[in-house]
């Protein structure tokens, strides 16, 4: 279904839902398409082509709240699923904070953003590409003994969203992928990493030979991996582990998290959080960012805006209803953050181990132990020994722990070497003093 028909249904709901009585309604509703391919060793895996679409609708009675959905959206089904809405708050419990984004924050600019970026691109297509993507893998190294698969998958999504306050906007937007994980073997051990490359436009993906040749290159490096004695030292992550640190912060200032007063970073804001160096910024409307919005999922509009200054927090995620409990303002962050920015302090990666001298690199983590109520944090890793500045040998079986509010106010340095494969934009983060479990 095209946006506009998909506004169609998002209006239909929305005036179906005040000639039923309810005193506020929002409504949104997406089409979604795609093609997903997958091989192992050099064969077909997985073919799998996708379309689906769906509506969703809340609306308010008062103070109470109710929502539905379906996959139908013929119009009877869809005035079935507003009925169903109704029902539901009908019996639900009045809450005080509940009801729509204020008219007055609604978005009323809508900078193209170039999103949609279609793909034609047929299945024996697909094929070629993730069979020479695991090639390039394969062929590169004869320790490289055998592969988890190589993928291809496009999507592309029309959607709409409308509220009773006369919001109703439409749009496309795509996403495209190739990946790759193989594993490696050496005097009995086996080692596994991955590559892969995301991107809004296909012609902006790594060139998939390169996405192999890389997952090939990234396992062999860890080939000879041992254990390491227990210490404390400084410790890398790198950009596509440290981009997980950021998130324990969102998750730490989100608006569930505050009202629930359970975050180890309750009552921070203006307060230093981080070490002096840290500034973090939300661009909501980079061309073709993999977060980029021009309205956020309740229609108020995006703005770019300073999260983290000199290290002092200033400003949370909330949406409208976590800003009420809050008694501050929505930030426009319904359904997430948008393109978070860490600045860089300046240094390369070389730099980056020049100035740790003696640690631990991480390039992969495991496990959930993050906590983000009270700060706990311990979670395995992998990665290489640094001495003198110099990768010495590769690690594994090896847990970092320390508390996240420590490690935040610990960041030495955010190095140049910035991953852009997510919305969230990170160099290597550098902390100056973690515990290391090993041997």
């Amino acid at each position: 279904m095209s946006p506009n028909e998909l506004s169609a249904r998002v209006a239909d709901a929305l005036s179906y839902a005040r000639k039923r009585g309810a005193s506020q309604a929002e409504a949104s509703a997406s089409n979604n398409t795609g093609l997903t391919l997958r091989v192992r060793m050099r064969e077909v895996e997985t073919l799998e082509s996708h379309q689906d679409h769906s509506l969703g609708v809340t609306v308010y009675r008062g103070q109470r709240r109710g929502s539905a959905s379906t996959s139908d959206l013929s119009s009877g089904a869809v005035r079935k699923t507003v009925d169903k809405a109704l029902s539901l708050a009908r019996f639900a419990a009045e809450d005080e904070y509940a009801g729509l984004a204020d008219a007055d924050r609604m978005a009323t600019e809508f900078p193209d953003l170039d999103l949609h970026h279609p793909w034609d691109l047929e299945a024996e297509q697909a094929m070629d590409l993730a069979l020479e993507c695991e090639a390039a893998a394969l062929d590169a190294d004869p320790r490289i003994s055998n592969s988890e698969g190589a993928g291809v998958d496009t999507g592309e999504s029309a959607f709409a969203y409308g509220n009773s306050h006369g919001f109703l906007q439409s749009g496309r937007s795509s996403s495209h992928s190739v990946s790759c994980v193989v594993l490696g073997e050496q005097d009995g051990q086996m080692e596994r990493d991955y590559d892969f490359s995301v991107a809004r436009a296909p012609e902006e993906l790594t060139p998939v030979k390169e996405v192999g040749e890389s997952a090939a290159e990234r396992t062999i490096r860890r080939l000879g991996a041992r254990k390491t004695a227990s210490t404390r030292a400084p410790v890398l992550f790198a950009p596509r582990v440290a981009r997980s640190l950021v998130g324990h912060f969102c998750a730490a200032v989100s608006g569930r998290a505050l009202y629930n007063r359970a975050s180890f970073l309750l009552d921070s804001l203006d307060k230093p959080v981080f070490a002096d160096c840290v500034n973090l910024n939300e661009r909501p409307h980079i061309p073709r960012g993999l977060a980029s919005r021009a309205y956020d999922g309740e229609g108020v509009a995006t703005a770019d805006r300073d999260l983290v200054c000199g290290g002092v927090l200033k400003g949370y995620f909330l949406g409208s209803y976590s800003a009420r409990k809050l008694g501050m303002a929505t930030t426009g962050n319904a359904g997430g953050a948008h393109n978070l920015f860490l600045e860089s302090t300046g240094q390369s990666w070389e730099e980056l181990l020049a100035e740790m001298g003696e640690g631990l690199v991480v390039t992969e983590m495991m496990g959930q132990g993050a906590n983000t109520v009270t700060g706990d944090y311990s979670r395995g890793a992998a990665g290489y020994w640094v001495r003198d500045g110099a990768v010495e040998h590769a690690v594994h079986e090896i847990t970092v722990a320390g508390n996240l509010k420590d490690m935040f106010r610990n960041i030495a340095a955010i190095g140049s070497d910035v991953d852009r494969r997510g919305g969230i934009y990170t160099g290597s983060i550098l902390i100056d003093d973690l515990s290391i479990a090993g041997a």
